[in-house]
């Protein structure tokens, strides 16, 4: 491969205005054939919008240019970037599910035969596209059978199908398990070694560092930088993405369990399938990581504590009074004062047809009830602008829904709601899960300003450089039991390695603990 080898895209002076709005600014791109091209930024730094112009879903604004092979090119709709050998995997998938494999690698231009549909001809020109993919089903499966992992392939196929050269894939590894995104980057490699230009866009630094072959940070809409493979770290990405470095990107400014009361205690709690016998506490003023493999039980913990899922045996209690709490629904735990932010905000934690005011006000609408049955909008309305600036959310009014929003700020919308509770214990299971670097720096500061205010914090987390940064005291879960802690009173240092080896089985090494 050629240090600077000849660039198969070229996009210039990139810019993109709408109504009040300035999303791109003289941005700038360049990829070569196989490579693969990473885009960073914050949400709302002009990625999505970026590739939305490569695609020809948007115009760019006059005076932008688009080479191919060093040649300027006119996309203006997407049929004709797809002639142009460019096809962009979105996160939101584009199949249809009642139809078969090979019906949505064709679809919108189907082989015909005596003026009918091929289908058996599509099935057996996908079967060698599916084949060489490694794909472990054939053309004439249904997609509405096939997992998350198995229809994105189906959209890696309709694209390599077609003499794709340029793919694009946005965050592609979401809604993947760790094996599956394993299977997705030597897919992902091999696209690459066959010639492919790949952009892939990712707020996540694992999977810059084992993919990347070059990065082009955007922020606030224009055109940063962009660092080779050999000028890669994490901290000058982080500056790049955000304008500051990392300095006080992990806040960890309280004082821990080391002057708090015990806040929470966990005796015994199982629910005999994927929880067995944990106990822990937790201190006011402390946060206490969950750590452990995917499938080790983690988030089940989480909900028999919350009384979101039925227990056959535990208890817990606040507060160092022994005295069991009876929770048998969220409701109980709520009015104990525990709450509980779900890593499924989406599905279990947000309305995402109501407004970014309604969805902060909802667990507390009685407090603005006043005689006659008449809301107090007023109260209700204050509220949330408070928590708008409190928790620095990005939006262009309260009104809006909070669908419309970034995940980093539907995020920090969930957690205004559960703080207007003024929670004793706050449990958050993966908070930063599908949020930008800055969105990340700000609810760790949010973290650690709760934990200063004397709230016992439970993170649950999945990234272990989070889990190390911000915790003062980590405990490991391994198939549904607790097996170990760094940290605290342990003899064990809290790192990433100690983590792992607790949670795979391994010996954890026996370093000092660093306060």
């Amino acid at each position: 491969m050629h240090d600077s080898p000849p660039a198969l895209l070229e996009l210039r002076k990139i810019s993109k205005t709408f109504p009040g709005v300035k999303a791109l600014q003289d941005v700038q791109l360049r990829a070569s054939a196989g490579r693969v091209h990473a885009l960073m930024g914050e949400n709302g730094a002009g990625k999505s919008t970026l590739m939305k112009v490569l695609s020809g879903a948007y115009m760019p604004d006059p005076g932008a240019e688009i080479l191919i092979d060093g040649k300027a090119v006119h996309i203006d709709g997407p049929l004709a970037a797809k002639h142009l050998g460019v096809s962009v995997i979105y996160q939101e998938l584009s199949l249809a599910p009642n139809l078969t494999a090979a019906e949505n690698i064709y679809m919108g231009r189907p082989l015909r035969r005596a003026g009918l549909v091929d289908r058996a001809g599509m099935h057996a020109a996908c079967e060698a596209t599916l084949q060489r993919l490694g794909a472990d089903f054939g053309p004439a499966v249904r997609v509405a059978t096939l997992s998350i992992a198995q229809r994105q392939l189906v959209e890696i196929a309709r694209a390599v199908h077609f003499d794709c050269r340029i793919l694009v894939m946005d965050e592609p590894t979401t809604p993947l398990s760790t094996h599956e995104t394993d299977r997705l980057f030597a897919l992902i490699r091999r696209l690459r070694d066959e010639g492919l230009a790949i952009l892939y866009i990712s707020h996540r630094m694992d999977e810059i560092d084992e993919l990347a072959d070059e990065v082009t940070v955007l922020r606030d809409g224009s055109y940063v930088g962009t660092l080779s493979r050999a000028e890669l770290s994490r901290d000058r990405l982080v500056k790049m993405m955000v304008g500051r470095d990392l300095s006080g990107f992990y806040r960890k400014e309280h004082h821990g369990q080391h002057t708090g009361e015990r806040a929470l205690t966990v005796r015994d709690l199982r629910d005999d399938r994927r929880v067995h016998g944990c106990s822990f506490e937790m201190h006011a003023g402390e946060v206490l990581g969950l750590a452990g493999l995917v499938g080790a039980g983690r988030t089940e913990l989480a909900r028999l504590i919350f009384g979101a899922d039925p227990r056959t045996g535990g208890e817990v209690s606040l507060n160092g009074s022994g005295e069991a709490l009876d929770i048998a629904r969220p409701i109980d735990a709520i009015r104990s004062g525990i709450l509980y932010l779900t890593e499924d905000r989406k599905g279990q934690g947000l309305f995402l047809d109501l407004s970014v005011r309604d969805n902060i006000n909802v667990m507390v609408s009685p407090r603005d009830a006043m005689p006659g049955g008449v809301m107090d909008g007023k109260r209700a309305a204050q509220r949330a602008r408070d928590a708008i600036s409190q928790l620095s959310i990005r939006v262009p009014s309260p009104r809006v829904n909070v669908g419309s929003l970034s995940g980093g700020n539907q995020q920090k919308v969930l957690l205004a709601r559960l703080l207007e509770l003024a929670p004793k214990v706050l449990i958050l299971d993966e908070p930063t899960r599908g949020v930008d670097i800055g969105a990340k720096s700000e609810i760790y500061r949010l973290i650690d300003e709760l934990a200063r205010r004397g709230v016992a914090v439970l993170v649950i987390s999945s990234e272990l450089a989070e889990v190390v940064g911000i915790c003062d005291r980590v405990i490991v879960m391994r198939e549904g039991h607790l097996v170990g802690e760094v940290g605290g009173a342990s003899a064990l240092a809290i790192t990433q390695e100690n983590i792992v080896a607790l949670a795979t089985g391994a010996a954890a090494t026996h370093a000092p603990v660093l306060h």
